[in-house]
């Protein structure tokens, strides 16, 4: 048998073992992705560096699944040497796989902090712009994090149109309608939550309280009498043209 530390614990090992192996035996935790112990293993992932003291004397980091043990092999597990070479090996295989859900939760299992995750944003800026300069809200801005540009949401000033959803060119910014209420997302930031209200011809949920009050208030006043109602565009439409069609037959 041979003999071995991991982090300062004494184990035995069998001739040709691996240090990843050992350390699963012992039920000590190391990241890896590409490691089946039904295949011969390939360090392809990178995750599974240890510190170990190398020929020169010098603490540096091997692979553990591509590491045979030997006797007296010191190990760590941990430390900066370790922390830096996972994170590298992490933001490596972010860069193959940006959208990877699975690599992201495994580096927020080993408090790895990737920062911000990809959102499809292209910085555009044409809903920040169709916000502020057409709709009229001014609801979204370009804020700086960690040197790079984000929309982000300005909180209490979105009315649930929904046009910066229909604007993005990339489907960065959804919507979801939902048990009544419309909610407007960019990433997990939410822009906006707003419940919806019905139209008065069809009974269907249309648009947000907060829109329909922003039209009117937007639109010119003037000194009309007729009764205002709440339509959706298609009843607005139908009862628009049985209006001209009644107009056309006097």
């Amino acid at each position: 048998m041979i003999n071995l530390t991991i982090d300062g614990h004494n184990f035995q090992a069998e001739d040709g073992q691996t240090v990843l192996e050992v350390a699963r035996a012992n039920d000590i935790r190391l990241p890896a992705l590409c490691y089946h112990p039904a295949l011969k293993p390939s360090g392809a992932c990178r995750l599974c560096a240890v510190e170990v003291t190398g020929k020169s004397g010098r603490l540096t980091t091997m692979l553990s699944c591509v590491l045979r043990v030997k006797e007296g092999l010191a190990v760590r597990t941990t430390g900066e040497l370790v922390k830096r070479a996972r994170r590298q090996a992490f933001e490596h295989l972010l860069t193959m796989a940006p959208q990877s859900e699975s690599v992201r939760e495994l580096a927020a299992t080993w408090n790895v902090d990737l920062g911000p995750r990809p959102d499809g944003c292209i910085r555009c800026r044409l809903c920040v712009r169709v916000c502020g300069e057409i709709v009229g809200p001014g609801a979204l801005v370009m804020h700086k994090r960690g040197g790079q540009n984000y929309v982000e949401p300005i909180e209490g000033r979105c009315i649930g149109c929904g046009t910066c959803v229909n604007i993005c060119p990339t489907d960065a910014i959804r919507m979801e309608d939902k048990d009544n209420v419309r909610t407007i997302y960019i990433r997990d930031d939410v822009i906006g939550r707003h419940p919806l209200e019905r139209c008065e011809g069809c009974g269907a949920l249309f648009a947000t309280q907060r829109f329909l009050n922003h039209i009117h208030d937007r639109v010119t006043p003037h000194p009309d009498l007729k009764e205002h109602h709440r339509y959706c565009p298609t009843c607005s439409k139908l009862f628009s043209d049985r209006i001209k069609s009644f107009q056309n037959r006097r």
